[in-house]
């Protein structure tokens, strides 16, 4: 074998070019599916058998075209380029979303090792969990009287039960073996919190972060829509309603999709660094 082609045989099998070799064949079918996707809406837009732009209207409206390629400016009050009404967003998101972590891992760990409460409260969860995050927000102004308390407290809500249930599910999955192995070496509660129920859980509990961050973001579009008056990407795809800016909702659902596809993406990634790989 030559010189040229051990060195050939060595860059195929490099595991850098190999990934990304795999992830440019991933987007390949995808992005053919999205092009046709867009092409069809705006051949149905230009024919005229749908009165919704093209997605093309983006470019050709100016002031969509600005909101587009300078997406930064700020006039002062509500009026303020996309940047900052998703940055404003996902601020609330981080805020709610945290809260609801913290909230539903304790509450799960809690309730799933203790059959008592597990048997009192899942009841209670389960019911809780079928309310859509639009019934929350007139409560939540009704209770708070105020947009931004209860934007936070409609993230907060709609996001936690699936967090708290699948904590509880993965607790109550651990297998009896290592209940067995701490009770034969003794370990301490701290030692068995750390080194036996946390780890083995931690597969459901990122389960449940990954769900509830779309949910999570769902729920702020939704009650930023209610809600008058608050800087925001739900806010501002509902003034752009109402003043028949449809191409501006339009570039506001780019937005939105992209950035809960980043999300998930994120504690995607935040877990593989995270949960150790299954050696199977």
């Amino acid at each position: 074998m030559t010189v040229a082609q051990r060195r050939l045989n060595n860059g195929s099998q490099n595991p850098l070019i190999a990934n990304l070799q795999k992830q440019l064949s991933n987007l390949i079918a995808p992005l053919v599916a999205l092009a046709i996707l867009l092409t069809l809406w705006q051949l149905l837009s230009m024919t005229g058998i749908t009165k919704l732009p093209g997605p093309l209207s983006i470019f050709t409206v100016p002031r969509t075209r600005e909101l587009l390629f300078y997406p930064f400016f700020d006039r002062g009050g509500l009026d303020k380029g996309l940047f900052w009404q998703t940055l404003a967003s996902l601020q609330r998101v981080a805020i709610g979303y945290t809260a609801a972590a913290a909230v539903g891992i304790g509450m799960g760990i809690l309730v799933g090792t203790n059959p008592l409460m597990d048997k009192a409260l899942d009841p209670i969860f389960q019911f809780l969990r079928m309310v859509a995050p639009l019934a929350w927000v007139p409560i939540a102004l009704a209770a708070l009287q105020k947009n931004e308390p209860a934007a936070l407290f409609v993230i907060f809500v709609t996001s936690v039960w699936p967090i708290l249930i699948n904590t509880a599910v993965g607790v109550k999955q651990i297998p009896q073996d290592y209940n067995n192995v701490a009770k034969v070496l003794q370990l301490s509660k701290q030692e068995y919190f750390f080194n036996i129920l946390i780890p083995s859980a931690l597969p459901y509990i990122f389960t449940g972060l990954r769900i509830a961050i779309g949910l999570a973001w769902l729920a702020i579009i939704a009650a930023e829509i209610v809600m008058s008056g608050i800087v925001g990407i739900g806010f501002f795809i509902w003034d752009a309603y109402q003043n028949n800016y449809v191409s501006e909702i339009i570039l506001a659902l780019l937005y939105i999709g992209s950035v809960g596809l980043l999300l998930d993406k994120g504690i995607a990634w935040l877990q593989t660094q995270i949960v150790p790989e299954d050696p199977k």
